[in-house]
């Protein structure tokens, strides 16, 4: 319904839009405010329990780079070890011959050693231009899944 405007008799008919903009500004800027609040990180839901998949063939090789890391002190290439320092300059003689899709280094570690000590060897192989790691782990015995049609 319309107001009269000044002493006439008139009335406005047109629609007041300042006070609905005031209200979603300020619903704009709660908004703003919260949103960010509320995204703390990604919700994942973890297997309980997994099945491998099939392992990677060139891990059998004798030409294949395996680091076998028992504790978190100790690097082993083959049967021999080699300090954390001296990794590096190993994998890099023996990946000079190999096409640099071929150059793979995989890492077996064992349960107690730390996530650091991996990243570390990780870091040496990153240092010799090798992108492609593997890490190995032993396959969990169980059924398979089936296959989704």
């Amino acid at each position: 319904m319309g107001a009269p405007v000044g002493g006439s008799n008139e009335y406005n008919s047109d629609i007041n839009v300042t006070p609905m903009v005031d209200v979603m500004l300020v619903l704009l800027i709660i908004f703003i405010i919260v949103t960010p609040l509320l995204q703390q990180g990604v919700s994942v839901n973890l297997p309980r329990e997994m099945i491998s998949p099939d392992p990677d063939a060139e891990i059998a090789k004798d030409t294949s780079v395996i680091i076998a890391i028992p504790d978190n002190n100790n690097f082993y290439i083959g049967k021999n070890p080699y300090p954390l320092e001296e990794l590096g300059e190993k994998i890099k003689n023996l990946m000079k011959d190999k096409a640099p899709d071929k150059r793979i280094v995989y890492i077996k570690s064992g349960i107690e050693v730390d996530y650091g000590t991996v990243v570390k060897a990780i870091d040496q192989i990153r240092k010799q231009d090798i992108d492609k790691i593997g890490l190995v782990a032993d396959r969990k015995k169980g059924k398979q899944p089936e296959p989704a049609n």
